[in-house]
């Protein structure tokens, strides 16, 4: 089964639906008009020639036939759109032309049609099998014409005028084609080009969205963890020293007020780190830290609180850091709502991980009920998911909060 030719594009197509495999070209009228004064002049120059064709009757048909190739012309678009348009098209307006030019009996009448027609249908065909069968048809029908009107002998003469115009024609017409084709790739490549610093734009107004949203989160953390903790340890030892100044416990309320006061400038200090740049600074000793933050729990709330610590491996600022205000939000939470008499702190480290367990004995807790306002435990687990870690808590006689962060995904 023959292949079918491909339709092409030329700069004598326009493009009237979105679906239409040709190009919308604002200059292919100008190749018609052209087309058409050629014809036209021809046609005139025909009829001033042989004055026999102008008196006989042979005109109208002429006329009839030339009006109707030109207007299948201006035509072509509609009618190659349809299946199999392109190869009635070139059989209609070769039979067109072949009858025009017999009742004309002009040579021009050849070169006119079908070299218009080559370059017609060389801009059309994409196909080069297609083309150059096209071609060598149009050749054909023309050196038959020629040969009728000249005389038998005279190939020489149709090859020295054919030959050069169609060569010329379609090289003009390739031409052309690849420039438009240029000319639209680079239009289409603007578009892209705009369509993606659309997107640009947008992923950027996203990613700065995000980073506000991420940074906003990051202070809440942070103010929580240096204010609202400091406050609510002092407000602690506050109450504390109140009870004992009650009973008349001068000494401890001297102890009591000296931690509060100490805890009261490491807290202002903390804050105003926060306010510079809202980072916390690097921890030289978490177990020095840790057993600090276990002591001015036991010191202001009288509860015993036992530390087991580890050989704590270098690790990571920002899971020291983690690591100290979970336990520090862990045991404001144990002496404000736990009611406990025992606290544990566990300290386990290994080359790959750590994890440190806050364990009491108090009456326990709804992980799901917190009430609003209470941002402590969401602070500790988005502290912990972004180290990649995992935080589990259990109730069963009192309340266990394990912590626990892989060291391999922390970048120091």
């Amino acid at each position: 089964m023959a292949a079918k030719p491909r339709i092409g594009y030329n700069p004598c197509t326009m493009n009237p639906r979105p679906d239409s495999p040709f190009r919308v070209e604002h200059d292919y009228r100008i190749f018609f008009t052209f087309m058409t004064a050629v014809l036209a002049g021809i046609y005139i120059l025909t009829l001033m020639d042989n004055p026999v064709l102008r008196s006989s009757w042979l005109v109208i048909p002429l006329t009839v036939l030339l009006l109707t190739h030109i207007i299948v012309h201006w035509n072509v678009s509609r009618i190659i759109e349809k299946r199999g348009g392109i190869i009635w098209y070139i059989f209609i307006q070769s039979a067109l032309a072949f009858a025009v030019i017999t009742i004309s009996h002009n040579i021009g009448m050849i070169f006119a049609l079908y070299m218009a027609l080559t370059g017609e249908t060389v801009g059309i065909l994409k196909s080069n099998r297609w083309r150059i069968l096209t071609v060598l048809y149009y050749l054909a029908l023309s050196a038959v014409c020629f040969t009728f009107i000249a005389g038998p002998g005279t190939s020489l003469g149709w090859l020295l005028g054919a030959i050069p115009i169609v060569v010329f024609v379609s090289m003009y017409v390739t031409l052309y084609n690849r420039q438009n084709e240029a000319r639209e790739q680079a239009q289409a490549l603007a578009a892209e080009l705009e369509a993606a610093n659309r997107q640009l734009t947008e992923y950027a107004a996203r990613v700065e969205d995000l980073t506000i949203l991420a940074e906003r989160q990051r202070m809440a953390r942070e103010l929580h963890d240096t204010l609202s903790q400091g406050l609510a340890g002092l407000i602690l030892q506050l109450e504390a020293a109140d009870a004992h100044l009650a009973s008349d416990h001068t000494e401890k309320v001297r102890s009591i007020l000296a931690n509060a006061m100490q805890q009261a400038r490491a807290t202002l200090a903390d804050a105003r780190r926060a306010i510079d740049d809202l980072r916390q600074p690097s921890l030289d000793d978490l177990d020095s830290a840790l057993r600090l933050e276990t002591s001015r729990f036991t010191n202001a709330t009288g509860i015993p609180c036992v530390y087991h610590p580890d050989q704590i491996p270098p690790i990571p600022d920002p899971v020291k850091e983690t690591v100290l205000r979970a336990v520090a939000e862990a045991l404001t939470n144990v002496a404000r709502h736990a009611r406990a008499r025992d606290v544990a702190v566990s300290l386990q480290c290994s080359d790959k991980s750590i994890s440190v367990t806050v364990q009491d004995d108090g009456v326990g807790f709804d992980p799901s009920a917190i009430p609003p306002g209470h941002y402590g435990l969401l602070g500790i687990r988005e502290r912990i998911r972004l180290l990649n870690g995992s935080l589990e808590i259990h109730n069963d006689h009192g309340t266990t909060l394990k912590i626990e962060i892989p060291l391999s995904s922390v970048v120091e």
